[in-house]
C-alpha cells in the first residue's frame, strides 16, 4: 500500500468542511454535522502556554482516542516550556515530537505556532492574553482549546465574540474549558431542572470559597514585567481576579441553567486577610447579587468567592424553585420539604467515581467530535460567562448596581497586550514606592 501524503493528512482537517458543503448541496444537511474524518488520521497539536493547565490540557489531548501528536510550544519562559515538554515527554513518549526548531519562547512565541503545520492549538496562557491568542488562531485556521476564562475586560470579551463568530464562518471547532458542561452528572441534573423538575427557578446560590492559590517571590534582578507575569494569578490585567479566574466555573454552570445571562449585578468585596504586597491588586473576598430576567420573570442569584484560610468553604451550585430545590454538583433534588425526590444514579457498589472528571471529558468529546466533523462552537458561551464574573468583579470594586449591558460596551481595556515586546516593557499597573499596588475602593473607583 502506498504511504498517505502530508497532504492527504491535512485535508483530513482542512478539506472536511468543503467536502461536507458540496455533499450537502445533494443531502440537506448542515455542512458542519455532514463533516466527517477518517478516526486513523494525526491530529497535530500545538501548545500556547506551558504552565500547569497547558501541561495539563495537553496530556489530556493526547490522552483521547486515536493519534494525536504533540509538535509545536509556546511559553513567555523558556524553564516553563522545558519542563512541560520533559513532562509531557515522560507521559507520552514519541507522541511528543518538539524539537528544539519548535520550541518558541517570548511575547510572539505564539504566533511562530500558529505558523507552523499544526491543526489545532491548546491556549493556556495567563487569560489577559486569551482574545489576542485566539483571534490568531482563528486568523489562521487553527482549532482551539482555550482555558477560561477567555478575557478579563469588556474589550476582550468583545474581540473573542467577534473571532467566535468567524470560526464558525471557517467550520473551526473552539472548545472553552468549562468543562461542568461536560460531566454526565451536571448534563443530567440541568435537563431535569430546565425541563420542570423544582417549577420555575426563583433563586440559585453559587460559591468557590477556599484558601488562595500559590505566591512566587520577587527575585533581585527581575523586571516589573517578569515578576507580574510570574505572579499573574494577582493583577487583574493578567488574571480578572479569582472571582473571574475561578468562580467563573460555579457563575458558568448558572448561566447554562438559566439560559441566559444576569441583566445587572451589585455587591462588595474587599482585602481583609490577605492585605500584603505579594498579593498583588485582586480581593481576597466578592460577595454578589446577580439579576436574571426573562419575560418579566425574575431570579436572584447569590454569589460567594473567597480566598481566606480557616473558614468554611465550598465549592457548589444550588438552585432553588417553586416546588423545591436542587444541590446541582451532587446531582440531588429534593421537594419543597426538603425529601430527596431523585438522585444522579451511583455507580455499581453505592459508589460515585469520577463523576467530575469533566477536564478529561472534555477533550474526548472535542476530539471526537473534529474527527466526526460535528465541530464543537463553545466561543461564545465561554466569552459571556467571562463576561459575567467581569460584571461582579466591577460590581465589588465600584459598590454600585451594574447593568450588563453598560458593562459589555465598556471602553475599559485592561490587558494592552498587544503592544508588548519583552520582560523591559511595563505593565498597565505599577507598584508604588514601598511595592505595594493601588486596591479599587468601593465609591471610588471607577469601572466603566
Amino acid at each position: 500500500m502506498m504511504k498517505k501524503s502530508e497532504g492527504s493528512r491535512r485535508g483530513f482537517l482542512q478539506g472536511a468542511a468543503t467536502a461536507a458543503a458540496g455533499a450537502s448541496l445533494l443531502t440537506g444537511l448542515n455542512p458542519v454535522r455532514a463533516a466527517h474524518v477518517s478516526a486513523d488520521e494525526t491530529i497535530r497539536i500545538g501548545l500556547i502556554g506551558c504552565g500547569g493547565r497547558g501541561r495539563g490540557a495537553a496530556d489530556q489531548a493526547m490522552n483521547t482516542a486515536g493519534p494525536t501528536k504533540l509538535v509545536a510550544v509556546a511559553d513567555a519562559f523558556e524553564d516553563n516550556l522545558n519542563s512541560a515538554v520533559n513532562t509531557l515527554s515522560r507521559q507520552h513518549g514519541e507522541k511528543v515530537d518538539v524539537p528544539d526548531d519548535r520550541r518558541f519562547v517570548g511575547f510572539d512565541a505564539f504566533q511562530k505556532v500558529l505558523e507552523q503545520d499544526v491543526d489545532l492549538v491548546i491556549l493556556a496562557t495567563p487569560p489577559g492574553f486569551r482574545p489576542l491568542h485566539f483571534e490568531a488562531a482563528v486568523n489562521a485556521g487553527k482549532h482551539v482549546f482555550m482555558e477560561k476564562p477567555v478575557a478579563v475586560d469588556p474589550a476582550g470579551v468583545r474581540k473573542v465574540v467577534d473571532a467566535a463568530a468567524e470560526a464558525k464562518k471557517k467550520n473551526l471547532a473552539v472548545a472553552v474549558g468549562l468543562q461542568r458542561r461536560h460531566e454526565p452528572i451536571y448534563i443530567e441534573t440541568i435537563k431535569r431542572l430546565q425541563d420542570g423538575a423544582i417549577g420555575r427557578i426563583v433563586a440559585t446560590r453559587a460559591y468557590w470559597n477556599g484558601e488562595g492559590v500559590w505566591v512566587r517571590p520577587r527575585k533581585e534582578g527581575q523586571s516589573e514585567m517578569e515578576y507580574q507575569m510570574r505572579n499573574w494569578y494577582y493583577f487583574n490585567w493578567l488574571c480578572g481576579d479569582h472571582i473571574t479566574e475561578q468562580h467563573i466555573h460555579n457563575l458558568d454552570v448558572i448561566n447554562w441553567l438559566m439560559g441566559g445571562y444576569p441583566t445587572m449585578a451589585q455587591g462588595q468585596g474587599g482585602r481583609q486577610v490577605r492585605t500584603g504586597k505579594e498579593y498583588g491588586e485582586i480581593y481576597d473576598h466578592h460577595f454578589v447579587e446577580f439579576t436574571y430576567e426573562d419575560d418579566g420573570d425574575r431570579s436572584v442569584l447569590l454569589s460567594q468567592c473567597r480566598h481566606i484560610g480557616n473558614c468554611w468553604n465550598s465549592v457548589s451550585e444550588y438552585a432553588h424553585g417553586a416546588t423545591g430545590f436542587c444541590n446541582i454538583g451532587d446531582g440531588q433534588i429534593f421537594d419543597a420539604k426538603g425529601q430527596l425526590t431523585w438522585e444522579y444514579p451511583k455507580a455499581e457498589g453505592g459508589k460515585r467515581k469520577n463523576l467530575h472528571d469533566g477536564w478529561q471529558q472534555e477533550h474526548h468529546d472535542l476530539f471526537a467530535s473534529i474527527r466526526k466533523g460535528d465541530i464543537p462552537a463553545e466561543g461564545e458561551y465561554g466569552a459571556y460567562s467571562s463576561m459575567t464574573s467581569i460584571l461582579g468583579r466591577m460590581a465589588t470594586y465600584s459598590g454600585r448596581e451594574v447593568k450588563w449591558q453598560e458593562a459589555l460596551t465598556s471602553p475599559l481595556v485592561m490587558s494592552p497586550v498587544e503592544t508588548f515586546r519583552s520582560f523591559e516593557d511595563k505593565p498597565p499597573v505599577l507598584p508604588n514606592a514601598d511595592l505595594t499596588y493601588p486596591i479599587a475602593t468601593p465609591g471610588v473607583t471607577k469601572v466603566l
